[in-house]
């Protein structure tokens, strides 16, 4: 078996993996890991509020975001090339294994269909288990805003947690995906304008910041056309809508899904996407996460199609 196809098989059985057994113990999962660190060195690299430098928490942000970079994608390349060294039977599932805990779909899906399940009990059980899930406040969402925020946030996460690690492994392989995780996690933590956490994020996380939307742009798109693909129609004014989102890449996936469900999707006072659709309703949850899964076999399809052209050029 060629590199590209050890590779191509190891992407399946990750998502078969993801499928059957969820996530990893938190003390082994790498992601979890990822954001220990960046918590850590976050604290010493950040000022306090009220702090005017720029320059320093800027350098200390960008030089501890190449360092954390450069671990990460050099222990994923370490792994590779050990996996290389082995026989394809051994490989894939080492290769699967490691890979399994940067794709998130299982988690994602089941979250989503939690908020809905906690919404049909209750508002405020609805408004709690949607917190699980997003940074906003939500105590004074009303259930169709609980609706929006969920979609939303599966739109977004589904480019953050699967495509987009997709995308690298078909380009990079492991170190490539290891990456873009550690990227997105670091945006997740240290991206913010302004403070959060007791410490001013403007420039210390603005380097993290930016790293996150250059690695974000191309499969931020492709996860826009993966659904239109999975619904089988163009989301017609999508370039529009998502330049709705201060986000040069959200609101691809985000615009996509509220044209696709014919749905209005909002964050209050920032944005909204598709000002003419209806309040999505539990059908649309449902429709948005059927969606979602088609749009997560159609990436992997592609991802697959792209190692097994590297493969046929080896």
């Amino acid at each position: 078996m060629t590199e590209g196809t050890v590779l191509a098989a190891a992407l399946w059985l990750a998502l078969a993996i993801d499928r059957w057994l969820g996530e990893p113990p938190v003390r082994l999962h790498p992601v979890v890991g990822m954001g220990a660190w960046l918590g850590g060195v976050g604290r010493r690299i950040a000022p306090v509020p009220g702090d005017a430098r720029r320059a320093g928490p800027f350098v200390a942000g960008a030089l501890a975001w190449l360092v954390g970079a450069l671990a990460v994608a050099a222990l994923g390349g370490a792994v590779q090339r050990g996996a290389a060294a082995l026989p394809p039977l051994l490989a894939v599932p080492l290769l699967a294994l490691c890979l399994k805990p940067l794709l998130a779909w299982r988690l994602l899906r089941d979250e989503v269909a939690a908020v809905e399940a906690a919404l049909a009990r209750s508002l405020p059980e609805g408004r709690e288990r949607l917190a699980r899930l997003v940074s906003r406040d939500v105590t004074a969402l009303d259930a169709g805003a609980v609706r929006e925020s969920a979609i939303e946030s599966l739109a977004e996460n589904l480019n953050d947690s699967v495509v987009a690690p997709l995308f690298w492994f078909a380009v990079a392989g492991l170190p490539g995906a290891a990456l873009y995780r550690f990227a997105n996690t670091a945006d997740a933590m240290w991206g913010y304008r302004g403070e959060r956490g007791g410490r001013d994020w403007t420039w210390a996380g603005k380097w993290a910041a930016r790293a996150d939307d250059v690695l974000s742009w191309l499969p931020a798109r492709i996860t826009a056309v993966l659904l239109a693909l999975a619904a089988w129609r163009w989301p017609r004014g999508l370039a529009r809508e998502a330049r709705c989102t201060p986000s040069p890449n959200g609101g691809w996936p985000m615009g996509a899904m509220a044209l696709l469900l014919g749905v209005r999707l909002r964050k209050p006072g920032v944005y909204v996407l598709h000002a003419a659709g209806r309040a999505p309703q539990a059908a649309d949850t449902a429709r948005a996460l059927a969606l979602a899964g088609r749009a997560v076999a159609g990436g992997a399809v592609v991802a697959t199609l792209a190692l097994g052209g590297m493969a046929w050029w080896a």
